[in-house]
């Protein structure tokens, strides 16, 4: 195992946190919206058979390929039959990835989209109309898919290990994002637990002591 990123010392532990290296992508995962990319270097996002964004459009919003639209046109015909939003991506020395843009033009644009139909909107939520609410609601839940994979394609997915006396006491990993947000506060939550309820033992219980006679 790897050096760990970060260590510390908490209440008679030692907590370790250590890069992730086996996660799986999270694009395998049960995601609500498909994240369509482009790029000449990179397999990114689900699989598609699209050779273009104006061909996923296209297809999307039920336009011929003889009509002549612009991709502006296309795109507010998709956003009639599902929630679209932009994705972009940063290549430089890593890569990461939002919904919103980047400041440097030279190593950044546009490289492909996350949506969801509404038809898949109405079924993951048993309702028969979207509305302004549920389309916001569903716009959050794939901007926060965006986000996870960003921490994949950068490498910030963690896991950490609680030690005693040198023991290892217990591992948990798969912590996407920073690690001071989840993987750390999980790892002391475990240990705030384990404290509290070796507080609460019986007396003599550790030593396995016989229970007075009846």
């Amino acid at each position: 195992m790897q050096d760990p990123v970060y260590e510390e010392a908490y209440q008679g532990h030692i907590i370790k946190i250590h890069h992730d290296p086996d996660t799986e992508s999270p694009r395998e995962w049960s995601n609500l919206g498909t994240l369509i990319c482009w790029h000449r270097r990179y397999r990114l996002g689900d699989s598609h058979p699209f050779d273009s964004p104006d061909a996923f459009l296209r297809d999307l919003s039920g336009v011929t390929d003889q009509s002549d639209l612009s991709m502006e046109q296309l795109r507010e015909r998709a956003e009639r039959k599902a929630i679209l939003l932009p994705v972009f991506l940063y290549d430089h020395s890593g890569l990461a990835m939002n919904t919103i843009g980047f400041h440097c033009p030279w190593d950044s644009g546009q490289v492909g989209y996350v949506y969801v139909t509404l038809e898949a909107v109405r079924k993951e939520f048993g309702v028969k109309r979207v509305t302004k609410a549920l389309r916001e609601k569903a716009k959050d839940i794939l901007r926060a898919e965006i986000v996870t994979f960003d921490a994949y394609l950068g490498g910030r997915v963690y896991g950490y290990v609680a030690e005693r006396d040198g023991e290892e006491v217990d591992a948990c990993w798969g912590f996407f994002g920073h690690y001071e947000l989840d993987c750390l506060s999980e790892a002391r939550a475990f240990v705030d637990h384990l404290t509290l309820r070796e507080l609460h033992r019986p007396a003599g219980a550790e030593q396995g002591a016989s229970p007075p006679p009846s």
